[in-house]
């Protein structure tokens, strides 16, 4: 397993989900990932991230609420959005830059 770093900057596109255990609005997406990963396949890395695990990284990407969404490709921050999306808006998405 590459390390963070090594999985963002690479010139596949990534998905950052970040979540918490208690967030409701959170338990809603699992499902909508899942299919969105299903639809994709290895077009994209997704990754969950958990903020009171990870606090560091959600101050990187200045992470207000949760969920926040991030889509990025060679390292750069293409598209970002809080709260609950659908899979069809994240696979378009996704198709869109990779």
């Amino acid at each position: 397993m590459s390390d963070f770093s090594d999985i963002i900057k690479s010139e596949k596109t990534v998905l950052l989900d970040f979540f918490a255990v208690w967030c409701q609005p959170c338990k809603t997406m699992a499902p909508i990932l899942k299919e969105v990963k299903e639809k994709v396949g290895d077009k994209a890395t997704i990754l969950k991230i958990d903020v009171d695990k990870n606090p560091e990284l959600g101050n990187v990407y200045r992470i207000q609420s949760v969920p926040t969404l991030i889509i990025l490709k060679n390292g750069e921050v293409k598209w970002r959005e809080s709260g609950v999306r659908p899979a069809q808006e994240l696979i378009d998405l996704i198709n869109q830059y990779s």
